[in-house]
């Protein structure tokens, strides 16, 4: 993904694997639609310790409009909200912050930010608790803008790099989720083997005779 200039969306994804691709991916991440953890301690929040990561690496979270997530309940409001925006920002700076409201996709909104026409209330309110011009239009826009350029500017730093096209064996990732689609019938893991070992020779003998 790095390779292609492809943004790395952590927002459905465990701690484990937050913490292995912030450890490995060379270009910032994004949590697209996720919001503070120690606020609403639910699954699709972002604990404390991946927001100072995400700094690390300048990567975005942006904030999610969900109730579920707000409040971990079924109601919550604009005041609400604007606490995830504090408290990342305390955590870990205004510049790994972004809007991510998720208007298409949930079924409860908090008061005050029903729909997208009430996003300047938000804005109104984290200025009235003493955001900045910069810090609000870097949240609106800014630092999202910023973590597409560096993700192309990695994609361009890695055009010579081959691409790992080697797949993953299927007796390593079968699990109860997941189907053996795309690998051939029952002995897939064993053709899949055998194609490995087949790409592998392929490769070294295109560089031997280089």
């Amino acid at each position: 993904m790095n390779r292609l200039g492809m943004l790395v969306d952590l927002a459905h994804v465990t701690v484990e694997v937050m913490n292995q691709v912030l450890n490995i991916s060379r270009a910032p991440v994004i949590f697209s639609h996720s919001s503070a953890y120690s606020i609403c301690p639910h699954k699709r929040n972002v604990p404390d310790d991946i927001l100072r990561k995400l700094n690390e690496s300048h990567g975005v979270i942006m904030v999610n409009f969900y109730n579920d997530y707000v409040t971990c309940s079924k109601t919550a409001n604009l005041s609400d909200v604007a606490d995830h925006f504090d408290i990342i920002k305390k955590v870990a700076g205004a510049g790994v912050i972004g809007f991510g409201g998720d208007y298409d996709g949930v079924t409860r909104l908090p008061e005050g930010l029903e729909d997208v026409s009430k996003v300047p209330k938000l804005v109104a309110e984290l200025l009235r608790r003493g955001w900045t011009d910069v810090e609000v239009k870097a949240a609106l826009g800014m630092n999202l803008l910023r973590v597409l350029d560096e993700a192309q500017k990695v994609r361009d730093s890695m055009k010579d790099t081959v691409p790992d096209d080697i797949p993953i064996p299927y007796e390593e990732i079968e699990n109860p989720c997941r189907t053996s689609y795309g690998y051939g019938d029952i002995n897939a893991g064993a053709v899949h083997s055998l194609s490995t070992v087949v790409l592998l020779l392929t490769l070294t003998l295109q560089t031997l005779l280089k």
